[in-house]
């Protein structure tokens, strides 16, 4: 995904977000902001930001999905630094150690909060996430308040 998205921040308002170069994601956004926070839906290892699943490991999926999440943050006007929470959607739970050991590697400035649920929507994904992080007028990522 390039670029960032069309709407541009307004307070007090919700806007919903979608990149213009990903497949349109049925019925949701991509993400939404408001109060200056994004709010990203549910993202697993797709193509190309919601495409269909990749084959993989859960660990690949967990990159891959990881690496979709901050596409859709980038253009949002945030970054994973500034996620302060994550709902990780888990297929098999006997993935979980495995996802994890991927899944801190994105998060080297600290783990945001998180919870874990088992989704059964019908896809061959293993893991998607969500989540919530500061918007691009929010107060400053964890990365620029430790140093």
């Amino acid at each position: 995904m390039t670029g960032r998205f069309s709407a541009a921040y307004t307070p007090h308002v919700i806007e919903f977000l979608n990149p213009p170069d990903a497949p349109a994601p049925g019925a949701f956004s991509r993400a939404t902001r408001a109060a200056g926070l994004v709010f990203v839906s549910g993202t697993g290892a797709g193509n190309d930001t919601g495409g269909a699943a990749r084959e993989g490991t859960a660990a690949q999926q967990t990159r891959w999905a990881l690496e979709n999440v901050e596409r859709i943050l980038i253009a949002a006007g945030s970054s994973l630094d500034r996620v302060v929470q994550v709902t990780l959607l888990i297929q098999d739970p006997t993935d979980y150690h495995e996802i994890n050991a991927e899944y801190v590697r994105h998060f080297p400035g600290g783990l945001p909060a998180r919870h874990t649920a088992r989704f059964g929507v019908p896809t061959a994904a293993k893991v998607a996430f969500a989540c919530i992080a500061l918007g691009p007028d929010a107060a400053a990522s964890r990365a620029e308040a430790s140093s």
